[in-house]
């Protein structure tokens, strides 16, 4: 998840609604109520450059009825817990240089247990990880290395009860760095599970997101039942176009959600969608069809 890039995307047109979305949420709602079936978490690079802080943002999510802003540094945690939010799932190393590839493991490696030791201190119980690209690795190899680093990682993980969760991401978009990655080698959700099965570590799950299942695999509510033992996070997005969460996306969010619930997944949901329009709207109506 290059930071160089999201903010590159974020750039354009994003500070002339930052203002306006803000105002509306602030000042025109009340705090949420929420069923309590689904933990709802914020991705922060999405939004972020909505607001004119890191504070207000973390009001916003408070009053929508989330939980978690997600991915964020290590140093806005504690405005996090000033305002009765946590972070869902820790950011480490970015997709593009990953486990599959041994000459990334150091500094894929000294990343991710900086960060598991960070999120135990804080609480934080999940840390993301990626395979990498794939480089003229093939599947089979990229597999076992990354199985290798993952079986290495695990051990520390367990000590410290965090749990890695390995990404899947789509490969068939390229037309925008953040709405798909071509070349990425974990881009298909049976690929990761059958890593994770060779790890065979509580701490080691997958990040379970529902645009890239879509893109690459579809068949989404069957997948989360196949694979719910592995599932350790979820993310959501519009598909085509990895936008909101409404009538103009092909994903029928309230039931797969409600597939979620069924299975007991009791993990959080974080809303990654790039906003195409006031983005309180947009969260607020994500976080509303998603909460069953």
């Amino acid at each position: 998840m290059s930071i160089f890039h999201r903010r590159q995307m974020l750039q354009l047109g994003a500070a002339a609604t930052v203002a306006a979305s803000t105002r509306v949420v602030l000042k025109g709602m009340e705090p949420a109520a929420r069923k309590g079936r689904i933990r709802h978490s914020l991705v922060y690079w999405c939004y972020k450059d909505f607001f004119p802080s890191f504070a207000a943002f973390c009001a916003t999510a408070k009053q929508l009825g989330c939980q978690s802003i997600e991915l964020c540094p290590p140093d806005l945690w504690p405005t996090l817990k000033e305002h009765g939010l946590t972070c869902a799932i820790a950011s480490s190393h970015g997709f593009v240089k990953g486990l599959n590839n041994p000459r990334h493991w150091d500094e894929c490696q000294a990343i991710l247990r900086k960060r598991i030791e960070e999120a135990a201190a804080f609480g934080c119980p999940n840390v993301i990880t990626f395979t990498g690209m794939r480089e003229d690795i093939p599947d089979d190899v990229g597999a076992r290395h990354c199985v290798a680093a993952l079986k290495t990682l695990a051990r520390f993980a367990e000590d410290k009860q965090v749990t890695l969760c390995l990404e899947m991401l789509n490969s068939r978009v390229d037309d925008h760095p953040m709405k798909g990655h071509p070349g990425y080698q974990g881009d298909h959700t049976e690929y990761c599970v059958d890593i994770l099965r060779q790890v065979s570590s509580p701490r080691v799950k997958l990040l379970f997101d529902i645009y890239h299942v879509q893109i690459m695999d579809g068949d989404v509510m069957r997948r989360i039942r196949q694979h719910k033992d592995w599932i350790g996070h979820v993310h959501t997005a519009g598909n085509p176009g990895r936008g909101e969460l409404d009538g103009q996306q092909e994903i029928q969010y309230p039931p797969i959600m409600q597939t979620l619930v069924d299975v007991g997944y009791t993990g959080y949901v974080g809303h990654e969608f790039i906003p195409t329009r006031d983005v309180a709207a947009g969260l607020q109506q994500a976080i509303t069809w998603c909460d069953v």
